[in-house]
């Protein structure tokens, strides 16, 4: 029996975009190339050790109502934990540590009065703030006037956070660290128009936005396995190392071919990433010419996270900010998905300058940073590590860059989704559910 739809990739814009379907009543197979579910948002298991690890330390935050809500309707709510409001420490360069805690007040209040008792900072540079809490009270109050000229546009975060008065310390501190890990790019190479969208979300009406939802098992855990168990349990299937190629008959789809197997199909939706688009296709269709070079052009950036097992505890939070160095964030995997071992997840976000390094050169790097941040990792003794490279973690933001594509195609059935399909946002897992639901609804 032919399915309803074919959702080609096991990630969270494919499990978003098949559970929607399902959930409306259709059959959905869903065609993983790789040999796991969960594309650059899953585990693996550690040869050494045994245990999982992720491919990246991924967070989610209070904004993210796509993917809260792609993860109810599995069943898997409970796979994350939030903090209240945003908490977050920072260790300078110098050593001098303060907490960035955000009060319980209505937004984008709740922001401001949190930058302005922040110690880190001088009274100037706190005072500075003001003029970005002002623009995200403008986001608010006239949404759409800021959609036709969205602030930033065609200029680097950098020149854009400089045009508004922010002291150059509060960028290091506080600016810098929160877009490149939005953005995974560099402030004086990513667009600031993407910046300020985030900050429209993450600072919005809403005070609880803000909140940091860490996942609380594995990420294939946290939402892949749950997915594919209840796609199973709707009579929906979902096949691993099975690559697909599109199969288009005139202007309209047909289905996929994986290797010698035809599967046909009225709906197929396309959630493999940018770089790897071109490979749906013997031959390019007519009409996707431009989408394909598009994709092909759009450049590739990597996220690099070194994982240190000590023998005894190092850390008391869940997650610490570094400004100013290599590696952004520690994460303390003990506190956030629990275990004895004292694991930490340091994250480099645009990482081009060291994604070449060797493994011991990563390692290295991280722990003489680990070392410098936190006392308790100085005469604590050093039992692993482990570096993983997403070379092509997530696209380029620069002005400049390729337009990303809509949901619809010119070929009648066929639907893309992906964190790089234009949803308003940068790479980010939330980008990616939302093109999941977008597609689901577009069918």
């Amino acid at each position: 029996m032919s399915p309803d739809a074919i959702v080609i990739g096991g990630g969270c814009a494919g499990f978003a975009a098949a559970t929607a379907l399902a959930e409306a009543g259709a059959r959905v197979v869903v065609l993983e190339a790789r040999p796991g579910l969960g594309g650059r948002a899953t585990a693996f298991t550690d040869p050494a050790t045994g245990a999982r690890v992720d491919n990246g330390q991924h967070i989610l935050m209070g904004c993210y109502t796509e993917t809260l809500k792609f993860l109810a309707r599995i069943g898997a709510a409970d796979r994350v934990r939030w903090q209240t409001g945003l908490k977050l420490t920072m260790i300078d360069r110098a050593g001098h540590q303060s907490v960035l805690a955000l009060p319980a007040l209505p937004s984008p209040l709740h922001f401001i009065a949190g930058v302005l008792t922040w110690d880190a900072l001088s009274w100037s540079e706190r005072i500075s703030v003001l003029r970005i809490g002002s623009m995200i009270t403008a986001a608010a109050a006239a949404p759409s006037a800021l959609r036709r000229d969205p602030p930033g546009l065609g200029r680097s975060v950098r020149a854009w956070l400089e045009q508004n008065g922010q002291a150059p310390r509060l960028c290091e501190l506080f600016w810098e660290p929160l877009a490149l890990a939005a953005l995974n790019q560099s402030i004086d190479q990513a667009e600031a128009s993407n910046f300020v969208r985030v900050l429209e979300r993450v600072f919005g009406p809403d005070p609880a936005a803000a909140a940091l939802v860490l996942p609380a098992v594995p990420l294939d855990e946290m939402y892949a396995e749950p997915a594919r168990q209840w796609l199973a349990e709707r009579g929906g299937e979902v096949r691993v190392n099975a690559p697909a190629k599109l199969v288009v008959d005139g202007a309209r789809v047909r289905g996929v071919r994986v290797r010698d197997e035809a599967i046909d199909a009225p709906l197929v939706i396309s959630t493999v990433p940018w770089h790897s688009f071109d490979a749906l296709f013997d031959q390019v269709p007519p009409g996707l010419e431009q989408t394909v070079a598009n994709a092909t052009a759009l450049a590739s950036l990597p996220i690099v996270t070194v994982n240190l097992w000590f023998d005894g505890a190092v850390m008391d939070e869940p997650l610490v900010g570094l400004p100013g160095r290599n590696f952004q964030w520690i994460f303390d995997r003990r506190a956030i998905v629990g275990g004895n071992a004292s694991h930490l997840s340091l994250v480099s976000s645009g990482a081009e300058a060291i994604v070449s390094q060797t493994n011991d050169e990563l390692a290295a790097t991280a722990l003489r940073e680990v070392r410098d941040a936190l006392p308790a990792a100085r005469s604590a003794t050093l039992r692993k590590s482990l570096a993983v490279r997403e070379k092509r973690s997530t696209f380029s933001l620069a002005p400049g860059a390729p337009p990303r594509p809509g949901t619809r195609t010119a070929i009648e059935g066929f639907l893309l989704a992906g964190d790089w399909i234009e949803t308003g946002l940068p790479a980010t897992i939330e980008s990616a559910v939302i093109s999941g639901h977008r597609a689901a609804a577009a069918s």
